[in-house]
């Protein structure tokens, strides 16, 4: 029962995730789209108001008339839209996943026992959780840092730039080397997501709110509080697309159980950087075809260094060709069942067979097995070789004909 329950507040707060997270995204997708596309006004009372610039749009059936002022309009409404428990609410209901999924199970998901380093294999699961949560604000303190030292009044934005595309190289070289592998992906994708939300909570709001306050008190806003919060939204709209693949990354295992893995997400992220830039010229007016093509071209490495390694041919006999059910569900009972029965090992947390994966008989082994040998070669199960799976035991599923057992 309490397996059951886990698995359904999972379910409620993945849901509740989504749910904030396309919010948060697509209006800050909505409103970069809107600041770039912007023109001047043409309507000498709109110039003599202090309309900054105004954009025009259709949807729905309805027209909108959108202004955008850089001083105090003439009327300021008490029921002024602000933008930021869409971010919070996303932050939140991610972490507590993480912390559902994850810090309840480090050991399982979180330790990298195949780590170089030593001291990162051996890491208990308390400790793990701890570099974990660490991993996360020493992310944002470094970054936050980044920006306040290298262009705290925006003149210096674009070597702020660099300095923040080395520093996620940094992160995902670390990542992939102290935590297990998808966690390794997650984890680099929370380091920006808690950036993109602290933005709003520590530097956005807090400077919306004394432009707000000034204006209220008929007082000139300092234009920093401005340039600050743009430069930091501007940041979190370069995050999103790469926040999103990392986060969907732990469906495909080839991203994450490779030896160059710390590359491939650092490719990743800067081809959704990339992507990303076009769409914001684009809106602005400027159409450069190079972005996307650049992004695409980040991608195609990524398929060249994720591609699956051929493997020698063998000379073995034929007697050592056959692989039988009654082999390979020794191994099945011995490494998966703990998980994939009908009745799963309580303490993996499983109400129910993964994906509804049963593998305590042969009968039930043999209907899964091209799902079973592709997901035994490639390393992503058992997750975090929990039960210790062996390179031989991997090796003889990998030789195992399926179509021609008994």
């Amino acid at each position: 029962m309490e397996a059951y329950l886990l698995d359904f507040a999972n379910l409620l707060l993945r849901w509740l995730h989504v749910i904030a997270a396309v919010a948060w995204i697509g209006e800050s997708i909505y409103f970069v789209m809107l600041d770039n596309g912007l023109r001047p006004p043409k309507s000498e009372t709109a110039k003599k108001s202090g309309v900054f610039g105004e954009m025009w749009a259709v949807h729905g059936g309805g027209f909108y008339h959108s202004q955008k002022y850089l001083t105090s309009p003439a009327e300021l409404p008490s029921d002024l839209h602000w933008s930021f428990w869409k971010s919070y609410t996303t932050w939140l209901s991610g972490f507590a996943l993480f912390a559902l999924l994850y810090l309840t199970k480090p050991t399982f998901y979180l330790v990298n026992p195949s780590s170089p380093w030593e001291w990162a294999a051996n890491l208990s699961g308390t400790e793990v959780n701890i570099v974990a949560i660490l991993f996360l604000i020493a992310g944002w303190v470094v970054y936050n840092e980044l920006c306040k030292r290298i262009s705290p009044n925006m003149e210096r934005d674009g070597l702020l730039s660099v300095a923040v595309a080395v520093m996620m190289v940094v992160v995902a070289y670390l990542s992939t080397h102290i935590f297990s592998g998808r966690a390794a992906f997650l984890i680099t994708g929370a380091v920006m997501a808690t950036s993109m939300s602290a933005n709003v909570f520590f530097w956005i709001i807090p400077g919306q709110r004394r432009m707000v306050a000034a204006l209220k008190a008929g007082q000139t806003p300092n234009p920093l509080d401005g340039k600050r919060g743009k430069q930091r939204s501007v940041h979190n709209t370069y995050f999103t697309l790469p926040v999103l693949l990392l986060m969907l990354s732990n469906h495909y295992s080839f991203t994450y159980n490779n030896e160059y893995a710390w590359i491939i997400m650092t490719l990743f992220i800067f081809a959704g950087a990339l992507i990303r830039q076009y769409f914001v010229l684009m809106h602005a007016g400027h159409n450069k075809p190079m972005y996307p093509i650049a992004g695409v071209l980040l991608i195609l490495v990524i398929v060249w260094i994720g591609a699956p390694k051929s493997q020698p041919a063998t000379e073995v006999s034929s007697a050592e060709e056959t692989i039988t059910i009654a082999q390979v569900q020794d191994i099945m009972e011995a490494r998966c069942i703990q998980c994939h029965a009908a009745t799963p090992d309580k303490q993996f947390g499983f109400a129910a067979p993964p994906l509804g994966m049963q593998m305590d008989s042969e009968e039930q082994t043999l209907l899964h097995a091209a799902d079973i040998k592709k997901v035994v070669s490639n390393q992503y199960m058992p997750l975090g070789n929990l039960t210790q799976m062996t390179p031989e035991e991997r090796d003889l599923i990998a030789r195992w004909d399926a179509q021609n057992t008994h």
